[in-house]
């Protein structure tokens, strides 16, 4: 969505579940307006979180005039039988993309011709699960095949009113963007269960003309949680906060002062109260 839109809205790392929310991306011109919904990667839930996140990507299933099924030259197709077959029989276009294209010739080991077999059989296996489904390979990362796709998304959707003011880029507050982009570094800094027993809150969001003050909770849910959060003499925080603000100064072309204070609540994961506090309500 990110290169679809021209924007950075959705945080992107190597790790699975990256996303949990449904995050609208708008893209404007004088004579156009597409809205894509960026919804979590489908899973089996093992808690409620996860509840949620399967319940932003079912909702799509709902309200698209296109949808587009991303995979990736990695992914299992059968791990998602069940959700697919719900894809198979949705009456409006499904579009599926196979996306890290660029991958199969990474390391030179298979050559072009074999990298172009290899990708053969993965389209031929994803066509006999969706046959009714238009599959386009395509590099995100180089920006190969995203131009066809917008160009193809164009001729499918249907006329319609715009949905949103022509100068908004995403349906999401201010806030959102600054809890997700801590979460992002997180995500990058931290390995195994800590980034997933993570959520942030912004409690403070003070803007000026040129600054913006910030103040963030970083909740995990145990104490020893908390202690790797923060790591010896606070530097494993430091070094998150640190790229957080550069990142959230990008993002907003202000000066960013930014707090961060970790805290324990070791029900959110599993307290429907808890995840509607955090925004995790598909309704």
């Amino acid at each position: 969505m990110n290169q679809l839109v021209g924007e950075r809205i959705s945080i992107a790392t190597f790790k699975a579940q990256t996303t949990r929310h449904r995050i609208m991306g708008i893209v404007n011109t004088p004579d156009m307006q597409i809205v894509f919904s960026d919804t979590p990667g489908v899973l089996k839930p093992n808690y409620k979180l996860q509840e949620s996140m399967l319940a932003f990507s079912e909702s799509a299933l709902q309200d698209a005039d296109v949808l587009l099924y991303v995979t990736d030259v990695i992914e299992d197709p059968e791990k998602n039988r069940d959700f697919l077959e719900k894809v198979q029989k949705m009456t409006i276009p499904v579009i599926l993309l196979i996306n890290k294209i660029d991958e199969l010739g990474a390391n030179g080991a298979n050559g072009a011709n074999g990298a172009q077999q290899l990708l053969t059989a993965i389209v031929e296996k994803w066509h006999t699960l969706l046959p009714n489904a238009e599959i386009l390979p395509i590099s995100a990362k180089n920006k190969f095949g995203v131009d066809m796709l917008l160009k193809r998304i164009q001729e499918l959707l249907p006329e319609s009113p715009a949905y949103f003011d022509k100068d908004q880029l995403t349906d999401k507050p201010a806030r959102f963007f600054v809890s997700e982009i801590i979460r992002e570094k997180i995500l990058l800094y931290y390995d195994k269960e800590i980034p997933y027993a993570v959520e942030v809150r912004v409690e403070r969001f003070k803007e000026t003309e040129k600054k913006i003050h910030i103040n963030a909770v970083i909740y995990v849910e145990r104490e020893s949680q908390k202690g790797i959060i923060i790591g010896h003499q606070g530097v494993a925080l430091k070094k998150v906060a640190t790229e957080a603000r550069k990142a959230l100064e990008k993002f907003f072309d202000k000066t960013i002062y930014l707090e961060t204070f970790v805290k324990v609540d070791k029900d959110w994961r599993s307290s429907q109260k808890e995840l509607d506090s955090f925004g995790y309500n598909p309704e």
